[in-house]
């Protein structure tokens, strides 16, 4: 695979426990493509969020790097690695992680405002993705005036919005109705082709995972082929 947006190599996690070592993962490979979606599956406990939390840079691995832009992302110092991360990652979780002290608007704003742009631009294009998401009329709206669905839809539009090489989905609708999970989903996937953004996306839904282009599951720490 020629340059990949995200890579890890010989990735491995383990914890100590009183006088036992852990091995969550061991000997992890992935290169994702651009515009890539890769899905990642395994039983309850098998490593997934870990997994995703290392490729993100928010947990140290035991052992391999992760490329982030061909850049060894747990070499770099603290503020490097930040600012890598809001450069070139987005990130959806299960619960949504917005500040509910904030309005849609600044809430899908806030990668920008870390960034530095100009307060201007940053309402301009958070604008942009919450019409995308079809919370144009929403935008002011406090998080307590949002439905589930609706403040899902924030995550993403907060995820794509400064144009990220890659976002990273821990069970983006694990939280939701299965009504309001398949329109956010449908969503996710329409805004990931039309922004030509690599995902990788942990599910534990099979019908979920078969959607994207390659399924990789965790078997005994280390990731196995499916799709």
């Amino acid at each position: 695979m020629n340059n990949p947006v995200l890579a890890c190599h010989g990735l491995a996690k383990s914890y100590i426990d009183g006088v036992s070592k852990i091995e969550v993962l061991r000997k992890m490979d992935l290169e994702v493509a651009a515009s890539e979606m890769v899905a990642i599956v395994g039983a309850s406990g098998s490593g997934k969020s870990t997994f995703l939390h290392l490729l993100g840079g928010l947990d140290q691995p035991t052992q391999g790097k992760v490329l982030l832009n061909n850049k060894n992302l747990h070499t770099l110092p603290e503020a490097e690695k930040c600012e890598m991360r809001n450069r070139y990652l987005g990130f959806v979780y299960q619960f949504h992680h917005l500040l509910p002290e904030f309005s849609a608007l600044e809430n899908t704003g806030m990668p920008l405002l870390i960034r530095g742009m100009e307060p201007a631009q940053i309402r301009e294009k958070a604008a942009y993705l919450l019409e995308q998401v079809g919370l144009q009329q929403r935008m002011h709206h406090r998080l307590s005036q949002l439905s589930g669905g609706e403040r899902q839809r924030v995550a993403i539009a907060r995820a794509l919005v400064a144009d990220p090489l890659c976002v990273l989905a821990d069970e983006p609708t694990g939280n939701l109705d299965p009504q309001n999970a398949e329109r956010v989903l449908q969503l996710f996937f329409d805004l990931q082709k039309a922004h030509q953004t690599s995902v990788v996306m942990v599910t534990h839904d099979p019908n979920i995972a078969k959607r994207a282009q390659r399924v990789l599951r965790i078997e005994e720490g280390t990731l196995v082929c499916q799709k």
